[in-house]
């Protein structure tokens, strides 16, 4: 019975890849603790070197995740803001007492 192929993330990829290239541990070390083949840490490990000056190459600074849901967020903070004041002054205000002002 055929089992079946692990697929890997890009990120765990290169988690591995530079725990392989710390050099603190071997690479059999590495292999065992993230459960992979040598022979895939040692192509991962080139392929992180081969593509390392890419992120140098260009003068521009990686962006992150987009941010599509921005605008959302700052809405959601404006009405939490607007809500808490709200509360703030209703518990500040000192009641009055029935009968008497």
């Amino acid at each position: 019975m055929a089992t079946k192929r692990k697929t890997h993330t890009a990120a765990f990829k290169a988690q591995v890849a530079l725990a392989a290239i710390k050099g603190d541990r071997t690479i059999n070390q590495v292999a065992s603790q993230y459960d992979v083949h040598p022979t895939l840490i040692h192509a991962w490990k080139k392929q992180l070197l081969a593509g390392a000056e890419t992120v140098f190459a260009s003068g521009v600074k990686p962006t992150g995740p987009p941010d599509d849901k921005t605008d959302e967020l700052y809405a959601q903070i404006g009405r939490l803001k607007v809500e808490l004041d709200w509360v703030k002054k209703k518990i500040c205000r000192p009641r009055l007492t029935p009968g008497g002002l």
